[in-house]
């Protein structure tokens, strides 16, 4: 929806107006969401459907609403910091620190940070993983928003709230553009709340 704001000018543009309900913007953001995901099949190997978050991210308008409904759940005074989880969780750690004035902490993979880390493994289909962080990010007790762009089967997002209090921080939320709700990796973050802008 939108309506007329008028410039010092006195030209006229349009602005938006806020909607009547917050289950009426979640709903709005969700359907936002929804068309700026493309779908890759078979990448990165056979019989796997990647969902590419590339043109949200792209679009200005659009990913500036994202953040701003991140920002809305939680409420800028309920985090310290902002941590984003390797890769794209950067991108959006970075945007909503910005927007909040707050500090932002990257979750790497193991290897990737010059100083001392603390580490946590888990488990993959085949094998393990590891993501680090600076033994120093966190202030003790901090309170840590953690984002990252999908949540599918919950392994890296659980062993990154589990990093995030072991380095000392306090995990206060934590917020993914999309959800694929039928690999469950909500119940490996339970009894954690997750807020998903789109949920699949």
């Amino acid at each position: 929806m939108t309506g007329l704001m008028y410039l010092g000018t006195g030209v006229a543009v349009a602005a938006p107006v806020p909607l009547s309900s917050p289950k009426e913007r979640r709903l709005e953001i969700s359907k936002l969401v929804a068309s700026k995901v493309l779908d890759v099949p078979d990448f990165p190997k056979p019989g796997i459907l990647f969902k590419d978050l590339m043109p949200l991210f792209a679009d200005g308008a659009a990913f500036a609403a994202v953040i701003d409904a991140i920002i809305a759940e939680h409420g800028a005074d309920s985090f310290d910091v902002v941590a984003g989880i390797e890769a794209r969780g950067f991108v959006i750690a970075a945007a909503v620190a910005y927007a909040t004035g707050k500090g932002v902490v990257p979750i790497r993979k193991a290897g990737k940070l010059p100083r001392e880390t603390v580490t946590a493994r888990y488990a993959l289909e085949y094998g393990e993983a590891a993501l680090e962080v600076h033994a120093d990010a966190f202030i003790a007790g901090e309170r840590v928003l953690v984002v990252d762009d999908v949540l599918a089967t919950g392994g890296t997002a659980a062993a990154t709230l589990d990093l995030v209090e072991r380095a000392g921080g306090r995990v206060s939320g934590f917020s993914v553009l999309l959800e694929l709700a039928f690999l469950s990796g909500r119940e490996k973050l339970a009894p954690r709340p997750v807020h998903a802008l789109l949920t699949v």
